[in-house]
This record gives C-alpha cells, structure tokens and sequence, in this order.
C-alpha cells in the first residue's frame, strides 16, 4: 500500500530548512574584508616585498588595503574586494578616474573566485583570486602604472605612517627607538648581548644597490 502522502507544510518546512543550510554553509566560507586584507599582506611578503602596509591614509584621500615596496622604490598595491558591489564602488573613486593620482607601480585586486572578470580591470591592473585556500595570479599587472605624482603620494603615506610610530613611542623618538642595540652595547659593556646582531648585519633589502625589479 502506498505510504501516506506528504502534507504542503511537511514540504514547505523542508524546503526551508535546506535554504537555512546552504545559507549556513555559504556564510561559513564567506571570506571578510578583514580576512582578505591579512591574506593581501602575507602575499605581499611573499612577493618579496620587505615593507608591507595595510589601510594607511596618505594626502590624496586614497587608502590601500594594502601596498608592499621592493628594490628599487618599486612599489606593489593591493585592493581586496569581497563583493561585486565592492569592486563597483572602488571603480568610482577619484584615485581610480584618475590613475596618474594612485599609488602602486603594479595594481592588483584580489578578490574571491570568479568575483570580477579580467575584462573589467582598468589598463595595466592585474587581478589575484583566493581559491582553495591560496592567492592565485590570474593575470598580471603592468609594473610601470605609478606617476612621479603617485610617487609623492607614496612617500606622503610613509611619512605620515613614521609619524603615527612617533607619535605612539612618545616620549621616545624614532631615531632612539632604532638605536636600542647601542645602548644594549653600552649596557653590556661594549658587546651585544648573546643571540643578537649588530644593525649593520641585519638584512636591508633596501640598503642594497637599486636592481630592476
């Protein structure tokens, strides 16, 4: 005998709770803001970038989620857009109608998989996506997209993130704050302690001759 039939609540129930559940699972693997800017920066590291900023304001009004700096003063911008409402706005900002005004000698959105297609970038942006848990290349930027204006503007925002240092370290200057080992020398009586190197054996990529990057 057949069982008995299925009533339109029993129905309506369960299709509300495989909505709810697929709604579960898609805010579990929803990437934050937050989160893809954290993953922006460790890119940039591994980009080899030695100095990494992330959400800093320079004078033009632009705030790179995040931007890193080779050899060669050669600098790398990273925007991180979640949502295609996201990469919209962003495309309306005075910085990105006027490009000689950006920051970034290479550009880059990064955003989830298939958010935005490579169609869509401005000239000489390149586009990174997180899949499976790693930042993929899609395609690449240009590396020459940054104007002696952009420039400016790039030492305006490292100046004034120096700035924020100093003004968090008060009383202390950043001048002393780098010549802590001189006074560990002073301390232990004309020798670092154990474990330490002197300052002119750190690794400073940006002490070394200018190279191409």
């Amino acid at each position: 005998m057949p069982g008995p039939s299925k009533r339109p609540s029993d129905t309506r129930s369960s299709t509300v709770t495989s909505v709810s559940r697929l709604r579960g699972i898609q805010r579990k693997h929803l990437m934050t803001h937050a989160q893809l800017v954290e993953k922006a920066v460790r890119w940039l590291r591994r980009y080899r970038c030695g100095v990494v900023l992330s959400e800093q304001a320079c004078a033009s009004g632009e705030m790179p989620d995040a931007i890193g700096w080779k050899r060669a003063c050669h600098s790398v911008l990273v925007e991180c857009k979640v949502t295609r409402a996201d990469f919209l706005a962003d495309r309306a900002k005075s910085c990105r109608q006027k490009p000689e005004q950006g920051v970034g000698s290479e550009r880059f959105y990064l955003t989830p998989g298939s958010l935005i297609r490579t169609e869509e970038l401005a000239a000489g942006w390149g586009l990174l996506e997180y899949r499976r848990g790693r930042i993929q290349m899609v395609h690449a930027s240009a590396k020459n997209l940054r104007t002696p204006t952009g420039f400016r503007y790039e030492m305006n925002l490292l100046l004034a993130s120096l700035r924020r240092v100093e003004v968090r370290i008060q009383p202390q200057s950043i001048t002393d704050f780098l010549k802590w080992k001189n006074r560990m020398v002073e301390y232990n009586r004309g020798s670092l302690p154990e474990g330490l190197s002197p300052a002119e054996e750190e690794a400073n990529v940006f002490l070394e001759p200018d190279l191409t990057c």
